[in-house]
């Protein structure tokens, strides 16, 4: 357990009375309409389909059946889980983990919602607790960091490396990430690979590569 903003292009033709009825729109607003968390959620996916990438570099066909897997099987946006398996991809680098655990940690942890939260305090993508990680979400910008899907993957594979380097062993350490290392069964540990083995045979099913992980 451990959004981007897309802003509009510049209107040269707007009038001064559509500029009042916009500051007059957002003045009578309600607070939850403007503040982050819940209701930013839907912001996450962009109104044109071809805005989507956000600018980024094109994803390849390994990346892009994930996207439609989990897409389909979580009910999630195309562009909001190009975003999550982008960053997935790009945090696992980093931090030299296996794209496919990062995202079946994801997946096991909160199903893919970057606004969930758990009983014990656990937030967002990956399921932080941000009072056990305090130095990493003020280093990418705050506590409100936790529900920002890419700095949660983010943050949250940098956690899981390092309780795999401490405890020695993958299993140990998704044992460690879900606070359940005394469990000598390692069930949640199982649950992530049981996860993982499935993406890889949605990769399998398309003669795609995938990327192999160590236990150690």
């Amino acid at each position: 357990m451990a959004v981007p903003h897309f802003q509009p292009q510049a209107n040269k033709i707007l009038t001064p009375l559509v500029l009042a009825a916009g500051a007059l729109f957002v003045a009578a607003a309600p607070p939850s309409a403007l503040a982050p968390g819940v209701s930013a959620a839907p912001a996450c996916v962009p109104a044109d389909p071809e805005s989507a990438s956000g600018g980024a570099e094109p994803m390849d066909a390994t990346q892009q059946a994930l996207v439609e897997h989990l897409s389909r099987r979580f009910l999630i946006a195309a562009g909001a889980t190009e975003r999550m398996v982008a960053a997935a991809y790009r945090a696992a680098l980093e931090v030299g983990l296996d794209p496919l655990l990062v995202l079946a940690v994801t997946s096991i942890e909160s199903r893919f919602n970057p606004i969930a939260e758990s009983v014990m305090g656990a937030k967002g993508l990956m399921q932080i607790i941000p009072k056990y990680h305090l130095d990493k979400l003020r280093a990418a910008g705050g506590e409100d960091a936790v529900f920002d899907p890419e700095s949660n993957i983010q943050i949250g594979a940098r956690i899981l490396q390092e309780y795999v380097h401490r405890t020695g062993t993958l299993e140990a350490g998704l044992q460690f990430y879900n606070g359940a290392l005394r469990d000598n069964s390692a069930q949640y540990a199982q649950k992530v690979m049981a996860e993982r083995a499935r993406l890889e045979e949605v990769l399998r099913s398309r003669n795609l590569r995938f990327t192999l992980v160590s236990s150690s």
